[in-house]
Order: C-alpha cells, then sequence, then structure tokens
C-alpha cells in the first residue's frame, strides 16, 4: 500500500493527499511560506483572514515565545478583500494544485461576513476559480453591534453569519470555533443547523504573559491568544464533544508537534488536522509530522488514516 492510500483524507466533498494542514495565520496568502515550505506536499492550508476593509492590527511586539509555546495579539492585520482579489487569488490559481486551499474569513458586523464571501466568489469566477477549495469562517470575532460579545457566542448571530455566508457560496465551508466557548458542541449544532459543511476547532486561548524586568506584558496589546503544546488537550477534548454532537467533518487544531499529536485528534474525531505554532518554530515541521504520521500507520498496520477517525474508548461510568 502507497503512503497516499494510507494518508488520504476525504473532508466534505473535497480528496485531501494527506490530513496535515497549516492552520490559519501560518501560511500567509500561500506565497510568502512557499519561499521556505514545500506546500505542495502538505493536504493543504489556510491562508491569513481576509476582512472587508484592510486591517492595520495591533501595535508590536505582535508574537512572543514561553516556555508552553507562544501568545500573539496579531489583531488580524490583513490587506482586505480587494487586495486579496487583486494581488492574491491570482498566485493561489497557479501555485500548488495537489495542496488545497481554504480562505480565512472575518467579520465584525453579521453583514461583512457573507460580504467577503460573495467578494471573493466574484473574484474567482474570472478563471480562477482554483484559487479557493473551501472558506472558514471564523466566528471568535467580536460584533461590534453587540457590545463586543464574540459571534460564536451568541447563537442568533452564529446563526445568521453562517446562513448569509452559506448563501454567498457553494464551496465547502468550515466554521471555526473557540474553545472560550460555554458550550462549544451546541454552536456546532447551531453552525451545522444554519449551513456549515464542516467545523474546525479551536482557535487560541486568551492569555497574558509578563516580562517581569520590565513589569510589562511581552505584547504590544497586552493580552494575547496562546497556542502551542499546551493547548494540544483543550483542541483534542473540544474536538471529541463536537463529534458527540453532529456528523459533520472536524478539522482539529492546536498544539501539534507530531504524529502522535495528529493521531489523537483523528481518534477524537478530525478528519483534517491543523498545524500552526509548530510550522513557525520550524517549516520543516509540517513535512516531518507526515512522515511519523504515515510510519505509525505502516507500524500499526492501518489501511488509511481516517479509519482510526472516532475511535477513541471513553472510560465508563
Amino acid at each position: 500500500m502507497s503512503t497516499g492510500d494510507r494518508l488520504r483524507s476525504v473532508f466534505t466533498n473535497l480528496t485531501f493527499q494527506n490530513p496535515i494542514v497549516l492552520a490559519a495565520g501560518t501560511a500567509g496568502y500561500g506565497e510568502e511560506i512557499s519561499r521556505v515550505m514545500n506546500l505542495g506536499a502538505l493536504g493543504g492550508f489556510v491562508t491569513k483572514a481576509v476582512s472587508l476593509a484592510p486591517r492595520v492590527g495591533n501595535k508590536a511586539p505582535r508574537v512572543a515565545e514561553f516556555e508552553g509555546g507562544m501568545i500573539n495579539a496579531v489583531g488580524l492585520a490583513n490587506p482586505g478583500l480587494e487586495a486579496v482579489r487583486r494581488e492574491h487569488l491570482p498566485w493561489l490559481a497557479n501555485h500548488y494544485p495537489a495542496a488545497r486551499k481554504i480562505v480565512n474569513v472575518v467579520g465584525f458586523t453579521v453583514e461583512e461576513y457573507p460580504a467577503v464571501v460573495e467578494g471573493l466568489e466574484e473574484g474567482l469566477s474570472n478563471g480562477l476559480a482554483s484559487a479557493v477549495d473551501a472558506f472558514e469562517i471564523n466566528v471568535s470575532c467580536p460584533n461590534t453591534k453587540a457590545g463586543g460579545m464574540e459571534f460564536g457566542a451568541d447563537p442568533k448571530s452564529l446563526e445568521d453569519v453562517v446562513a448569509r455566508s452559506r448563501k454567498a457560496t457553494k464551496r465547502p465551508m468550515l466554521v471555526k470555533l473557540s474553545p472560550t466557548l460555554p458550550n462549544i458542541a451546541e454552536a456546532a449544532k447551531v453552525s451545522a443547523d444554519a449551513g456549515a459543511d464542516a467545523i474546525s476547532v479551536v482557535n487560541t486561548i486568551p492569555g497574558l504573559v509578563i516580562d517581569v524586568e520590565k513589569r510589562r506584558p511581552v505584547l504590544g496589546y497586552g493580552s494575547g491568544g496562546v497556542s502551542g503544546p499546551a493547548i494540544l488537550p483543550v483542541g483534542v477534548l473540544a474536538t471529541w464533544k463536537v463529534r458527540q454532537a453532529t456528523s459533520l467533518p472536524i478539522m482539529g487544531v492546536g498544539g501539534v508537534t507530531s504524529g502522535v499529536d495528529a493521531i489523537q485528534y483523528v481518534m477524537a474525531g478530525a478528519s483534517l488536522v491543523g498545524v500552526g505554532t509548530a510550522a513557525l518554530r520550524d517549516p520543516r515541521a509540517p513535512e516531518r509530522i507526515i512522515g511519523e504520521l504515515d510510519s505509525w500507520c505502516r507500524t500499526h498496520n492501518v489501511r488509511n488514516v481516517l479509519d482510526l477517525k472516532g475511535q477513541l474508548e471513553w472510560p465508563s461510568a
């Protein structure tokens, strides 16, 4: 059996050559990271965020490491919809056809999400359809019309965002949920009922790292989102909770640094596994993880990695 057969993953109506995907915010729009990483070896990658208007982002420094991982407060900096259509969709359409491309979409009102998706679809209609395989709707953004509550925490806002975005595209649509939601399983159900094709879990966890010599936060913004090895158990548990709540495909993200970490996500119910912080630290990490994943499956006589999906045996009461 070939490596391709062992690692091939079907996600919604898309086939991925392997389940390892670069998580949002780590791949830029593909061109940047392609200078240091072979994107063609990956299952795919999620672009950095696209918002309706350009965003400058937060005050520097935006990223810092600590013993358990990384903390960042980038502030969803991006050039905005028009620049992405003009400058990045053509590149995505003409490079790395074997790697699936998922575009991360953000908004700060309910109306902004479908506007971004619709605007990207218009750009794809000009012979660039292969630039985007799916959209990832990041509902961890603050709803400026609802006092800053994140969309994922308000069932009505979540339903509206997903339903309206669904009408703007026929491509597969993932909804990315935060680990801080009071009931992530219920949010997954709301997303599914509103038209999501898949769920992506998890986003970063809020945190604070202090420079004790300066007596100031290490980040210019103050607090930030924690990622890296420390959040692996959080992401795996969220994946398992979502799997119990819905039959939608899941992309598990958070803390993956090895093939065994990826297998944990698959056993909890994921069909794709996102790699983020590990790739920022070492651009060779994703290919290494793919190799370790294949080696584990080969050693354990696993015909296809998705045969492991949902095989977690929960302890009896």
